[in-house]
């Protein structure tokens, strides 16, 4: 990844998302089992905490609201208890249920995961039921939807169809977008868990995981390939899409582009007990943002793994905050610049990034820093405690000179890099031939930088950089006498005694 990730996700809150799906309610009841029930051989819980989430394609719209975008929720929801929870649940994180259509008949799909000491008992499901259920079933109803979708479409950057075959994406429905598509093309993503239904629908990117693609190529009449690049092969014969984007859990995503040679697979890093409960959906959220922002298949489909990988590191339906996902990239980019870049100041930037990722306090001073003498110690220690990580910059040999004049330094830059660095409060050090380190301050842009010595503001050569990059200045008086100058008079004068 690189600087382009980061500035694809700070997009993101200017982007509008008109989402169609099915929406459905999580519910999450805990217990404790101390023993069997005495009417039958299972666990007696006594229930100590019952929770609710968005699920469904109301997951993805909890994971779009909290990547900061703009949302545009389209769904159907029962004139239930359960519809009235899961519209407090999204009211809650911010999102207009304006667009959720009431129907009296049928109820809203409902999931329900009973867990003993967070140990999944059963999973037990109410209201529509899957593939067979047609929502919704009032014909008034049906003419608001399509009316909502036409007025939705137009006004939005990105479509994502979340399809979990419940009966809010119908025929009628699917029509109606190819028709939308074809007269006004815009980045489109599908999550279908029935996409043999969208064969014609003119997508951006399909997102089936492994097993899905390969029932979608089984009910095409094929032997679905093992070989990922050859099932997405067989992917583009069955459906109008640009792009084929097997997700395949651990093992990140293959992406294909209709007619191109072959095809790509994006890597994930591995993730200890994974809780996989949502992570498409969190998936399908960042990566329609990405491409809404202009990013490319690959950098999408990159930081739509990069939402997933924190999302299944948190437990049960769960959704990333644009903040985390944009430490995730940054993490990635500067980590990337460490393996790649030759320049030692863009090195020390990439890697001052990610401790200031960390939550750390960048200080930094610089000097020349010849004879090393106790004053010297005094002051370096008095900077390390004003943040978590100092950082030196050691003048050259020759700004050195122009500094000291003729006869200094007295030691090589190399030598006073040395012995800076061994020091104890250093954390960082670099050389710079520059006479100010004006250039290092508006490169590294430290939070704290620190000057020795007796000056105003206004005569500090480097004022105008620390202004521009916003650090704050602390001037740390010198201890004594000690100097260098001092230090070489004493050993002038002993010598010629």
């Amino acid at each position: 990844m690189s600087q382009r990730a980061i500035d694809l996700v700070r997009q993101f809150p200017q982007k509008r998302v008109f989402l169609i799906g099915d929406a459905l309610l999580d519910t999450y009841l805990e217990g404790e089992a101390s023993r069997l029930c005495r009417e039958g051989p299972v666990p007696l819980l006594w229930k100590t905490r019952e929770q609710h989430a968005p699920g469904g394609a109301a997951n993805v719209a909890a994971n779009l609201k909290a990547l900061n975008a703009h949302v545009s929720f389209l769904s159907v929801i029962g004139n239930d208890y359960a519809g009235s929870l899961l519209c407090g649940e999204l009211k809650d994180m911010g999102i207009d249920t304006q667009w959720l259509l009431e129907d009296d008949t049928p109820l809203t799909p409902h999931k329900m995961r009973i867990l003993a000491e967070g140990q999944y008992v059963i999973r037990l499901d109410d209201g529509a039921r899957q593939g067979v259920t047609m929502r919704p079933t009032n014909e008034a109803l049906r003419t608001r939807l399509h009316q909502h979708i036409e007025e939705l479409y137009a006004n939005s950057d990105v479509v994502v169809i979340s399809d979990y075959h419940y009966g809010v994406v119908s025929q009628p429905v699917i029509e109606q977008l190819t028709v939308l598509a074809n007269r006004n093309p815009k980045p489109i993503l599908i999550d279908s868990q029935a996409l043999q239904r969208f064969q014609h629908l003119p997508a951006t990117v399909v997102t089936p995981n492994h097993p899905e693609a390969k029932r979608l190529v089984e009910l095409g009449g094929e032997t679905p390939a093992e070989d990922w690049e050859e099932l997405a092969q067989q992917l583009h014969k069955v459906l109008h899409v640009d792009y084929i984007a097997i997700t395949l859990a651990e093992h990140g995503v293959y992406l294909r582009q209709r007619d191109a040679a072959s095809g790509l697979h994006v890597p994930t890093r591995p993730v200890e007990n994974a809780q996989d409960v949502g992570a498409g959906d969190s998936f399908a959220a960042a990566f329609s943002l990405a491409l809404a922002a202009g990013g490319n298949i690959e950098e999408s489909a990159q930081i739509g793994l990069d939402n997933a990988g924190i999302a299944v590191t948190k437990p049960r339906t769960a959704f990333v905050s644009q903040q985390e996902l944009l430490q995730r990239a940054s993490l990635r980019t500067f980590t990337a610049v460490l393996q790649t870049q030759e320049d030692e100041l863009e090195r020390l930037r990439a890697t001052l990034e990610i401790e200031r990722l960390r939550g750390k306090t960048i200080v930094f001073t610089n000097g020349v820093f010849d004879i090393l003498h106790a004053g010297h110690i005094h002051f370096l220690r008095q900077a390390r405690q004003l943040g978590d990580v100092l950082v030196v910059a050691i003048n050259s040999d020759r700004s050195a000179r122009g500094l000291k004049g003729p006869g200094r330094p007295i030691h090589s830059e190399q030598d006073r890099l040395a012995l800076v660095a061994a020091l104890d409060p250093v954390n960082y050090t670099l050389l710079f031939d520059e006479d100010t380190s004006s250039a290092i301050i508006s490169t590294l842009r430290p939070d704290i930088y620190v000057k020795g010595g007796d000056y105003s503001d206004e005569a500090i050569p480097e004022a105008a950089a620390i202004q521009e990059a916003g650090c704050r200045l602390v001037i740390l008086p010198l201890v004594g006498s000690a100097s260098t100058s001092n230090v070489i008079e004493r050993i002038v004068a002993t010598q010629e005694g």
